[in-house]
């Protein structure tokens, strides 16, 4: 047995032979232990460490025989604990002494100086690599520590930066750890230079790569920060952008980046060969194919006489190899084998298919949906376990998942089953959010006395995939009772049940002038039956009976509408409105009570990525309400679009809002006034108050707006993440141009009246419903328009 004493502190025998011993080990020579059997084990120098953990390390117990090869053993599994900074064995008579000098704890991590991070976020960053309180203290790990901040350092341009890290020891074997940082100043992209570039402008590739030198908002996409990252990421930028444009040998030979010695300015050097610009002279197909080589032929983008384009010939193979994968072959191989010739500046390519071989799904796994039932997410699934693997069908289930709105995050893998050459799971990940709202709100004034408000909505109740809704509200001006249950699959097929019951009592507010009282209980029971993927048509039955009550003080479309189909009596008020037009009042307070039994029918198109922060896709939906029976008979309709496009690269969308809806009275009877539509406000114009825009009769006696039987409008906006978000799709700001307006019954539906507003604003799916804020500015608003720039709602979807 060879032993060092610089790394095994060992002494295995009695004191008055550990000269001999000491002797032995350091000539290098082994020596060996008489054994003895052990009478005892005794555990020395131990503070924090349980003497269990020590005895679980040695390979003797009490009644056993000790010998040098266990002694060497115990030192060795004791020193690999790294609870000890020495360890010695030493025997006296029978019984065996271990004693150790256990390694001190830490106390506390502390930062001074830190600006640039969250020091709770090092405080766990530096715990996972083994600093951290509690831990067992290791310089090697520290000096570790102190290397990644740095590092983190390092890639925000900080290049300036010191650490000073201190160890101080403290009571009971344990030490604080601090480290002080001295940030010092950003180091700055000076200059970015181009060496070798003769087809494009140097300003021409600058503007294709994120590094760039200080300007108007590098403070805030630090673009003027240079890391080794970024610039990785930019010269793949400049590859693809010669690539595209037909330098198929076009390279980046190197790069230089430099610093000035005071560590402010940083010049990065990027030599170029671009290489000859190549057309493309033929493009074969080889391989097996089953068949479809025209199907697999009609996917190339890139054609014979083109100039060569990287990006046009890479979507091709990767549709080819996607269309395969429709077909079972999950790890189709399609790769394309470029022919040059230098003297023509052609390039001829052989597109290689190999389908290999045909796959199928052996089960489908589902993780993250601790409230949410796996049925709720495995009927979204078109693929099924035990067939052929379908790429797209695989998409389409990912995409109807994300759509049902209960997930912030829907992630999918296909892993090779292993040692399988034809099979392969799939394993969903989802991540959940809060589907439910409640408000609860309690008040009392003088005016409304005790008023009590609240409302309930859990669009995922229970995790069974149903939506329920119960809306409460006795204040004295707006009094509503209402319980609504959609069940999207009400049947195996699909077919979906909506129901709903309300009471609504609704009066103008004490802050508005005239009064009247609109009572209103219904009911109604709608079906949605998916014909498609993609398309859904909406049936549906209800029942209303309404009572309208008003006086000389009410608005004058209530006014009208007591007189139409009540007891109202209108006559000459003696009074004209602001236009100069003399108008009639009811004689005696009076009241309508009506009927009607409205049909619905409605058609549902949905292909966005996602319904909660979609991205890409469109969204439409046409609905036809008819009331022909009853004492109100009238129709409304309307129809939306909503398109989703990524934009700059993924790095922003560009979402499209668009609504038209339009309402009449059916046989001469008048359009419902409470059956009226309004703008204004988020979610049709911002930047004017809300259910204030209106043109023709629309505004009452009072100057206040009544809405109108037709209504069309327009939103875009252009959507960014939040800096700082992370991985948080729901959080964005954005830029919003809208334009949108009400028209009263039977007036035209002018475009030139219009009212237009521009602004920004910020989106958040809170856990209490979706959020937006938003400033705007209105760009025609008339003299009479009321204007309102900061905007809030919650509870909105576009």
């Amino acid at each position: 047995m060879k032993l060092h004493s610089e790394h095994f502190p060992l002494s295995i025998l009695p004191r008055r032979l550990i000269a001999a011993a000491a002797f032995a080990l350091c000539s290098g020579q082994a020596m060996a232990v008489q054994p003895f059997v052990v009478k005892d084990i005794r555990i020395e120098g131990i503070q924090r460490t349980e003497a269990g953990t020590v005895f679980s390390y040695l390979p003797v117990r009490v009644g056993e025989q000790f010998t040098d090869e266990k002694g060497t053993a115990a030192i060795k599994a004791l020193y690999a604990t790294g609870f000890f900074k020495d360890v010695r064995i030493e025997s006296e008579g029978d019984v065996l002494v271990v004693m150790v000098e256990e390694r001190p704890s830490i106390a506390a991590v502390d930062f001074s100086g830190i600006k640039e991070f969250d020091k709770d976020q090092l405080t766990k960053a530096l715990k996972e690599i083994g600093v951290g309180e509690s831990r067992i203290f290791d310089k090697a790990q520290v000096d570790r520590a102190e290397q990644e901040l740095k590092k983190q350092y390092l890639s925000r341009g900080l290049y300036g930066m010191k650490v000073t890290t201190t160890v101080t020891p403290i009571e009971r074997n344990r030490v604080n750890v601090t480290f002080a940082v001295d940030e010092g100043e950003v180091s700055r992209i000076k200059e970015i230079r181009f060496v070798g570039n003769k087809a494009f402008s140097d300003g021409d590739l600058r503007d294709q790569i994120k590094l760039r030198s200080p300007g108007w908002f590098t403070w805030y996409t630090k673009a003027d920060q240079y890391a080794k990252e970024k610039l990785s990421g930019d010269i793949e930028t400049l590859r693809s952008y010669y690539l595209n444009r037909g330098y198929i040998e076009m390279q980046v030979e190197s790069t230089q980046v430099s610093i000035t010695p005071d560590k402010k300015d940083i010049y990065i050097t990027i030599n170029i060969n671009e290489g000859e610009k190549y057309k493309v002279s033929d493009i074969k197909m080889e391989g097996e194919m089953f068949g479809r080589e025209d199907e697999l032929k009609s996917l190339l983008e890139l054609k014979k006489g083109d100039v060569f384009n990287g990006e046009k010939l890479n979507n091709s193979t990767k549709k080819m190899s996607e269309r395969l994968g429709n077909f079972g072959y999950a790890f189709a191989n399609v790769n394309a084998n470029p022919d040059l010739n230098r003297e023509t500046k052609e390039v001829a390519f052989t597109i290689l298919v190999d389908p290999g071989k045909r796959v199928y799904v052996r089960h489908i796994n589902v993780a993250g949906n601790t409230k949410t039932r796996d049925e709720v997410v495995r009927r979204e699934f078109r693929q099924f376990e035990d067939s052929w693997y379908d790429g797209s069908k695989i998409k389409l289930s990912r995409d109807r998942v994300d759509r049902l709105g209960y997930f912030k995050d829907v992630g999918i893998e296909t892993p090779e089953v292993p040692n399988t050459s034809d099979q392969v799971d799939i394993n969903m990940a989802v991540t959940e959010k809060p589907t439910g709202n409640i408000q609860v709100g309690a008040g009392f004034s003088q005016t409304d006395k005790l008023s009590l408000s609240g409302s309930i909505q859990q669009q995922n109740a229970f995790g069974s995939g149903n939506t329920i809704g119960l809306d409460v509200n006795t204040s004295s001006y707006s009094r509503v009772i209402a319980l609504s249950q959609t069940n999207p699959y009400f049947t195996d097929d699909g077919i979906s049940r909506t129901y709903n019951v309300y009471l609504r009592t609704v009066r103008p507010s004490p802050y508005t002038t005239g009064d009247y009282r609109v009572r209103t209980i219904g009911s109604d029971i709608k079906f949605g039956v998916p014909f498609s993927e993609l398309d859904t048509v909406f049936f549906g039955v209800g029942i209303e009976n309404t009572n309208v009550q008003a006086d000389s003080s009410s608005p004058l479309l209530y006014q009208q509408y007591v007189s139409d189909f009540g007891n109202g009596v209108m006559v000459p008020s003696g009074l004209t409105l602001p236009n100069g037009q003399s108008y009639n009042v009811l004689q005696n307070p009076a009241a309508a009570t009506t009927n009607s039994f409205p049909l619905t029918a409605a058609w549902q198109r949905d292909s966005r990525d996602s319904a909660l922060v979609p991205t890409k896709g469109r969204y439409q939906r046409a609905t036809l309400e008819v009331s022909a029976v009853g004492t109100l008979r009238y129709y409304r309709a309307s129809y939306q679009h909503q398109y989703f496009q990524p934009f700059w690269g993924n790095a922003a969308t560009l979402a499209l809002n668009g609504e038209i809806d339009y309402g009449r009275g059916i046989g001469g009877k008048p359009y419902p006034v409470f059956k009226n539509y309004y703008a204004g406000g988020i979610g049709t114009v911002r930047g004017y108050e809300g259910s204030t825009l209106g043109v023709g009769t629309n505004v009452d006696q009072y100057g206040d707006s009544m809405g109108g039987a037709s209504r069309v409008f327009g939103n875009m906006e252009l959507q960014f993440p939040f800096p700082g978000s992370g991985s948080d799709r729901t959080l964005r700001w954005f830029t919003f141009l809208d334009g949108g307006q009400v028209y009263a019954d039977k007036a035209p539906m002018q475009l030139s009246e219009l009212r237009y507003s521009t602004g920004l604003g910020l989106s958040w799916v809170s856990p209490i419903g979706p959020l937006k804020i938003s400033y705007g500015k209105p760009l025609n608003a008339k003299p009479t328009d009321k204007t309102q720039s900061f905007q809030f709602q919650l509870g909105t979807g576009f």
